[in-house]
């Protein structure tokens, strides 16, 4: 291996070879820009296959000068081709089969087609005359989490990937948060131009099985979906909203998502893995736990960077994160020695402190001391201070949303649960997963818990660092599977709870990495809902807009404080 720094000059112009189009094996061809060192010589490349529209990523120049952009450029995923071109690259962007230029059907999220296609597409590469016969992949979000798939089909002359902000497990990180529906794949269905988009569902379930269960959502008023304009569209128009559909009529982990999730095919990449995400803002919520599946999973050589979020916004494409790319694969696609693999295989980056915190595994344990905040009456978190004598419950009712009418009330603002502890006597950092442990009962057979961990500052002010989510009816827990800060619920079947039965409910709350400055307080929230609250938010507006469909029943809660069998957060302290 030669030994030199990364390239961190703009070597060569960038020549651009548009809307190009590679035959994959079966014949359909799919459509590619391409960005190569306008220079003689072959050169390595790096592939980014795209759902959104590769055109999306000519923005780029307005995306320099704006620093920061808002939804409108989320899709723009696939990092600065002329960054790459400039410093010996190839940068190939294509269209995913069925959608924008490309030819052929969309099959669904992450389909086994896909994962096909990225193969033919590297092998095509590495053939080219002006490349070296070294590949690697990039992006992130959906151009992250694709390259799990195409590494797992183990192309040859793949080298390296870089994942970043790509979930591992399709069910539980992003579709079904402890079992509650989300409305992303409304998000998807509307961001991914399809050509020809195609529901999964009916190839498994025939005609008659899937009616029934179509059938079934509906007329159930739990689910919430027959209030919904959006999810009744969906689930009468699969051929409209197939991701959508696929979500909804799948509502158990089960195959379907398992032949699409990450996390069942990593075992097989063979290939360099460089693991991140970004802490603290909206993609906590469904990026960050790939990286936890990832570090677990993938047998190959492996890195973990989780970063810093720009709070209140999307930062596109990820510039704070191209120098660290091209020394991951100036190492392992140029054979330069950068010194990327001496340093510590884990670095997190502690929002308060505002440093790295470095070290060699994932959770962090080393330095951790596992700690209890014990939920108290009057909302109160105690530090191993569990009841002496049993105190009384915490009660709050929740009421289902109504059909909108404009600007009109949905409900009674819903109620919630807060515990907080006492202003902090000195400096405490808390790095990695956390574990809601509540001893509860409701007077139904379901509801739901959207748990969010926050920050309070000694002037007051509150920002959310991370949540929780349990739908109650998916409480059942699998022991082999299960860490004390991450149980596993294995999500395929739903057990109504017994009314009035005191039951526990294990509840993961996403990894944050604060530092807790003297004088300011943890809290928790427990809602029954999401429900943002955020000063100047007109929560009359929020149906349809939210992270998750809401049950579609009455319900009250009761959270208990007994010294027997008490309720608790599990939070990850750092000693030094």
């Amino acid at each position: 291996m030669a030994t030199g720094a990364a390239r961190g000059s703009d070597e060569y112009g960038v020549k651009e070879q548009r809307d190009i189009f590679i035959a994959v094996r079966d014949g359909t061809r799919l459509c590619a820009d391409i960005y190569r060192p306008h220079a003689s010589g072959r050169f390595p490349a790096l592939l980014s296959l795209h759902p959104y529209c590769k055109d999306v990523e000519n923005t780029l120049p307005l995306g320099r000068k704006l620093k920061r952009m808002s939804a409108e450029f989320a899709s723009v995923e696939a990092g600065d081709h002329e960054f790459w071109a400039s410093r010996g690259y190839a940068h190939v962007i294509v269209d995913v089969r069925g959608s924008a230029k490309s030819e052929g059907r969309h099959h669904g999220l992450f389909s086994p087609q896909e994962a096909q296609d990225g193969y033919d597409l590297v092998e095509w590469i590495a053939q080219q005359p002006w490349c070296d016969g070294n590949v690697g992949m990039c992006g992130i979000s959906y151009l992250g989490i694709i390259q799990y798939f195409v590494a797992a089909q183990q192309p040859p002359h793949l080298k390296a990937i870089f994942p970043h902000d790509a979930w591992g497990d399709t069910y539980r990180d992003i579709l079904y948060h402890g079992g509650i529906p989300s409305v992303f794949g409304f998000v998807l269905d509307a961001a991914i131009p399809y050509r020809e988009g195609v529901a999964s569902s009916p190839s498994l379930y025939g005609k008659e099985a899937l009616a029934e269960r179509v059938r079934s959502l509906l007329e159930d008023e739990s689910t919430s979906f027959a209030k919904s304009p959006a999810a009744i569209r969906a689930l009468n128009l699969p051929h409209v909203h197939p991701i959508s559909f696929d979500t909804y009529v799948n509502r158990e982990d089960n195959a379907f998502w398992r032949e699409r999730s990450p996390v069942h095919h990593m075992h097989r990449i063979n290939v360099p893995t460089y693991l991140g995400a970004e802490l603290h803002g909206y993609p906590t919520a469904m990026h960050v736990p790939g990286v936890t599946w990832g570090w677990e999973t993938i047998p190959a050589p492996k890195k973990i960077a989780l970063r810093p979020c720009k709070a209140g916004g999307l930062d596109r494409p990820f510039y704070e994160i191209h120098d660290e790319m091209l020394r991951w694969f100036d190492h392992w696609l140029r054979g330069i020695d950068t010194g990327i693999m001496d340093e510590p295989a884990v670095k997190v980056w502690v929002r308060g402190r505002e440093q790295w915190r470095f070290a060699d595994e994932w959770p962090i344990q080393k330095d951790t001391e596992w700690t209890k905040l014990f939920l108290r009456a009057g909302g109160r978190l105690a530090f191993d201070e569990p009841p002496a004598a049993a105190e009384p419950p915490a009660k709050m009712h929740y009421e289902p949303a109504q059909p909108v009418t404009i600007n009109a009330p949905l409900s009674p603002r819903p109620e919630f649960l807060s515990y907080a502890t006492e202003p902090f006597e000195r400096d405490v950092e808390v790095v990695g997963p956390m574990a809601l442990y509540l001893q509860a009962s409701l007077d139904g057979p379901d509801g739901d818990f959207i748990v969010a961990v926050k920050e309070v500052s000694a002037e007051g002010a509150e920002l959310v660092l991370t949540r929780g989510w349990l739908k109650a009816s998916h409480r059942e827990v699998d022991p082999k599977k299960s860490k004390p800060w991450r149980p596993f619920h294995p999500h395929t079947r739903a057990v109504p709870v017994k009314p009035g039965e005191r039951q526990e409910f294990a509840i993961e709350v996403r990894p944050m990495a604060n530092l807790f400055r003297k004088g300011s307080r943890l809290k928790l929230e427990i809602w029954p809902w999401d429900f943002p609250n955020e000063p100047g938010y007109d929560w009359t507006l929020y149906w349809g807009k939210g992270h998750h469909v809401p049950y579609g029943k009455p319900v009250s809660y009761e959270i208990f404080h007994t010294p027997e069998a008490p309720s608790y957060l599990l939070i990850p302290v750092m000693r030094s």
